[in-house]
């Protein structure tokens, strides 16, 4: 196998050169998302972006099936030692895009990085450590019982330790992660996926090649090389596909389902989903985000069954809590509150009748039409005397606004990367805590410690009836609190030609197994 190449036009890329294609692996995959990876660096950001990107060109440990059960990966298997403790045995004779072969340094090498990850240690705060017996095998182990241990392992995606160990020439350390920066790891990359870069220009295109020596020879996938094109524009993106000039796209906006339904060579496939969109207050910018009352009186301002069926043409499910039906934390109970007139009683009562003004920001490509939905919430706003100056971002400019708290009120949406309830409070609601990482993506910077210390409590119950039902409490009383501003759970849509059968490497993270995907 050749060496490590490097890329080109200013963004540098280290992959496995192309190789001769083994003859299953002949088709080429042309595919469009809204955008493209903003970073080569698997630990540099949590979001949907970047986990599509690591399982096409990294492997996790364990890997979730589409009915949310576990199936191995690099780990073949595993059983529990004690209450504390997991031990795993990795596969033998992998190997990353680099010739080295993976071994328990590399998953001792990993979990360390993930736990100094601005954006990862949250999600692994529970661990207290990593024990290597010998190559192949090694213990995860958590400072008390906790339930969600092989929802975390998903998240292990082994980084070549060599590779990414050492200086650059000038004198910078290869595994330094650096948060919205030029870093080695953000422009290099050496995995175990079944794809390796060869070609990358940030917002124009990212080029794959099939990985000669991946180690899963039982994968059905037949794609060779693969284009992704970022297409921000809906209309574009679909008339892409529609046109031929595309194969395969992501999202499909909620009013282009019909017409891609109407077409003969065209192939959809949806399921509802349980990324939950929602809008932050910030009570350190804004004095009257401080009062209950005027949170109250914004979220019974905001008519999500009118953006649910007017904006997202009914391909949404309204939302009144973080949690979907079906995760431990949903709490029936609770149901959108939109009320215009409880609105301005309440800010009335708040000493607040004349209103305010605040800045609000959105991305304009990251969620299906991200950018009408918040134009819709500022004039919903308008109506209890609140003025917006609102402005939309492209997605690579607006996580960094995003993580600068730039604006009073800041949209995100989140999809739990354990598929547990305790996710979306530990990163959207824990108080922030740069230490511990809780709290990473809560642009409001509320704090509420009981409900901090109630869902902490949770995390340690495995009596999943009790776990329920404290979770399920912790919704109440953010809801109570008007903790946040929640819209809808957002539904999936993508599209493919119809020789391309997408439907068998989808799932409801919207993380393609795209290594195992067949093309006619």
């Amino acid at each position: 196998m050749k060496k490590l190449i490097a890329a080109f036009l200013g963004s540098m890329v280290l992959a496995a050169a192309p190789v001769a294609l083994s003859a299953e692996a002949t088709r080429e995959l042309k595919m469009a998302y809204d955008a493209d990876p903003v970073t080569l660096d698997i630990h540099e950001q949590l979001s949907g972006g970047i986990l599509q990107l690591s399982h096409m060109t990294f492997d996790p440990l364990v890997r979730w099936t589409s009915d949310l059960s576990f199936e191995p990966r690099l780990a073949e298997s595993w059983e529990r030692v004690d209450e504390n403790t997991m031990r795993f045995k990795l596969r033998e004779g992998v190997k990353f895009h680099s010739g080295n072969e993976l071994t328990t340094a590399d998953v001792k090498f990993t979990f360390n990085r993930l736990k100094r990850s601005q954006d990862f240690k949250a999600i692994f705060q529970p661990f207290s450590g990593i024990n290597i017996i010998d190559d192949y095998t090694f213990e995860l182990v958590t400072s008390e019982p906790y339930p969600l241990l092989l929802n975390t392992a998903t998240y292990i995606f082994p980084l070549d330790s060599e590779f990414y160990s050492g200086q650059t020439e000038d004198g910078k350390d290869k595994d330094a992660i650096s948060k919205h920066g030029s870093s080695f790891a953000s422009e290099n990359l050496s995995g175990t996926g079944p794809y390796v870069v060869t070609e990358r220009k940030q917002g124009v295109r990212v080029e794959f090649e099939r990985f000669d020596d991946y180690w899963d020879t039982e994968s059905p996938g037949n794609v060779g090389r693969i284009v992704l094109t970022p297409i921000k524009e809906n209309n574009t993106r679909v008339s892409a596909l529609l046109s031929g000039g595309v194969d395969f796209i992501a999202p499909v906006p909620p009013n282009d389902l019909e017409r891609i339904k109407r077409d003969k060579n065209a192939n959809l496939v949806t399921m509802s989903g349980t990324r939950i969109i929602l809008f932050h207050m910030n009570g350190e910018r804004v004095e009257a985000f401080k009062d209950p009352r005027v949170r109250q009186a914004i979220a019974y301002s905001i008519n999500q069954e009118g953006i649910a069926a007017k904006i997202m043409k009914g391909f949404a499910t309204p939302a009144a809590q973080m949690s979907p039906a079906g995760y431990q934390g949903h709490n029936e109970s609770l149901s959108p509150r939109f009320d215009v007139e409880k609105a301005q009683s309440l800010m009335k009562e708040a000493g607040y009748e004349d209103g305010f003004t605040i800045s609000m920001m959105a991305p304009n490509n990251r969620y299906v039409n991200d950018d009408k939905i918040a134009q819709a919430v500022a004039a919903m706003l308008a109506r209890i005397n609140i003025t917006v100056d609102l402005k939309t971002l492209p997605k690579a400019q607006y996580w960094t606004e995003y993580d600068n708290r730039a604006a009073d009120m800041m949209m995100i949406g989140w999809h739990a990367d354990t598929e547990d309830s305790a996710n979306f409070f530990e990163f959207l609601t824990f108080c922030p805590d740069a230490d511990s990482g809780a709290g990473q993506y809560n642009a409001g910077n509320y704090c509420n410690p009981e409900v901090d210390a109630l869902v902490e409590k949770a995390s340690v119950e495995t009596d999943l009836d009790k776990r329920a039902a404290m979770l399920q409490e912790a919704e109440k009383r953010l809801y109570d609190d008007a903790a946040f501003v929640p819209l809808h759970w957002q539904d999936l849509a993508w599209a493919s030609k119809k020789k391309v059968n997408i439907e068998p490497v989808l799932n409801v993270m919207n993380f393609p197994y795209l290594g195992d995907l067949v093309v006619e």
